[in-house]
């Protein structure tokens, strides 16, 4: 299956703005951005904490919506989903 990762600010730095994956029927969130992290340690380092989880500050949305709770990341995509990405935003 097909799935498109969008990154932005400084995952898109890292890993660039758009990703296409080919992944197995099934991946979880977890699994495709593992995937990605596979080709970059800055982006393991920046989207994962200590355990291998994605990191709690990381946002996640699926085709516009947000994800969220401790079983985000077990959510299984669909072919032709679109995983978006965002670190932490800061501003004021």
């Amino acid at each position: 299956m097909k799935v498109r990762v969008k990154a932005f600010a400084r995952f898109r730095e890292i890993i660039g703005s758009e990703n296409t994956l080919e992944l197995y029927e099934g991946t979880s969130v977890l699994g495709a951005l593992k995937n990605l992290s596979a080709g970059s340690i800055d982006f393991r380092d920046a989207c994962f904490d200590k355990e291998g989880n994605v990191a709690s500050f990381v946002v996640l949305m699926i085709n516009g919506k947000r994800i969220s709770g401790t079983d985000r990341e077990m959510m299984v995509l669909r072919d032709g989903d679109e995983l978006a990405v965002f670190p932490p935003v800061a501003g004021g």
